[in-house]
């Protein structure tokens, strides 16, 4: 099996955004980090740090790039690996805001849940935005 890089979630998401699908942008960023999982799990952190390594293709809309700099740096930060260069690109900051979830009554709770690398981003997703089971 293929594990995905972020050019590939990156690529995905442009295909997904050229849609209509801002959502199933976002989900792709989920498939990321299922993979980044995997390849902890079966291969120990450098090999997940790797999925970060080339930098990704802006996908057309600073939102989804921001929210993939900004998973860059968490996974980064949370497991002890240099984050890519690339996910300090001015260009992957969210103008303005982004709540991933559309509905206004999350959004106090995004602000306070959001990780840090997401929240100077502009993105706010909640704590179990990125809780993979």
């Amino acid at each position: 099996m293929t594990l995905w890089t972020a050019a590939d979630a990156a690529r995905n998401a442009a295909a997904e955004l050229a849609g209509g699908g801002l959502q199933h942008a976002f989900r792709c960023l989920l498939q990321l980090l299922d993979d980044y999982q995997r390849a902890l799990t079966t291969d120990g952190v450098p090999a997940g740090a790797e999925l970060f390594a080339t930098a990704p293709s802006e996908t057309g809309d600073v939102r989804v790039d921001a929210a993939l700099a900004g998973l860059a740096e968490h996974l980064a930060r949370r497991d002890g690996w240099r984050p890519p260069t690339w996910a300090f690109d001015q260009n992957r900051y969210a103008k303005p805001w982004w709540f991933v979830s559309g509905l206004k009554s999350w959004h106090a709770t995004a602000i306070v849940e959001s990780p840090l690398a997401f929240r100077k981003r502009g993105v706010f997703i909640t704590e179990s935005a990125l809780t993979r089971v």
